[in-house]
């Protein structure tokens, strides 16, 4: 074999132990996160709630206006190509039929999740990887204090907290921007449309989103986490591990909610 397919096959094999690696350590935080979250009191050593409320305020409330804005836009959007695509059938009318279970179970627990992996998973990996450069989080485990129960802890169950409530937030507004769109356009009453909306909708259509979210909420929390653990070379490696743990989120998400789907709809 040519020198250059080796050099290939080898860069190969090294990126995929790599991944495996990283994989493998997400799911060691996430083991050891779980344990202090339940056994952290019974050990004298319990998860600060203030840590907590501080970070879901900082990953849920102040995400709102965003995830907001772009629920209503994609709401609006699915009204206005489902009823462009419907009315080639003549069935315009079902259009919230379609909206509704769009909405509920896929748009809005995955815009909602791409948004807080960009917004809020690159700032935790940006946070955690200036820290591990400035020796902090060694100065953590000096001072008898396991990083993973002070740091990734509280973000974990801050996330697991509020990209659920988000979600259900981007339900209500996407629904509201849909229903906007389609009162106007085909001379509906609003409450007749929200009326036609709970018909479409059932308790296991929700419980789908919101299962995707809670699965969502884990990703991007431990992508974050590994990726700023992780960080090399100064400033410039903190730039790349934030870029890389917005990539890294964002496609863990599509392909998890691409599985979700296909297992759930079998």
């Amino acid at each position: 074999m040519p020198a250059r397919h080796l050099r290939i096959v080898e860069k190969t094999g090294r990126a995929t132990i790599a991944g495996i690696a990283e994989i493998g350590y997400g799911a060691f935080l996430l083991g050891e996160s779980l344990f202090w979250l339940v056994m952290g009191k019974s050990r004298r050593q319990p998860v600060r709630f203030g840590a907590v409320v501080a970070e879901a305020m900082e990953f849920g409330v102040r995400a709102i206006p965003i995830v907001a804005i772009l629920s209503g836009t994609v709401g609006a959007m699915l009204a206005i190509q489902g009823i462009h695509t419907l009315k080639t059938f003549g069935a315009e009318s079902r259009v919230t039929f379609g909206v509704a279970l769009s909405v509920v179970r896929e748009f809005a627990p995955l815009i909602t999740g791409i948004v807080v992996a960009g917004r809020s998973g690159s700032a935790l990996a940006a946070r955690l990887g200036t820290m591990r450069i400035n020796q902090e989080i060694d100065a953590l485990h000096v001072m008898g204090i396991d990083p993973v129960r002070f740091l990734v802890a509280p973000a974990l169950l801050a996330m697991l907290a509020v990209l659920p409530l988000l979600t259900l937030l981007a339900d209500f507004v996407a629904l509201t921007g849909a229903g906007m769109y389609i009162c106007m356009d085909l001379g509906m009453d609003f409450p007749a449309y929200w009326e036609r909306v709970i018909e479409s909708l059932k308790v296991d259509d929700l419980g789908h989103g919101l299962g995707k979210s809670v699965i969502f909420a884990v990703l991007v929390t431990l992508v974050g986490v590994v990726n700023g653990s992780l960080v090399q070379g100064g400033a410039e490696g903190v730039g790349k591990a934030t870029t890389r743990s917005v990539v890294h989120a964002i496609s863990a998400i599509v392909v998890t909610d691409m599985l979700f789907a296909f297992v759930l709809t079998r």
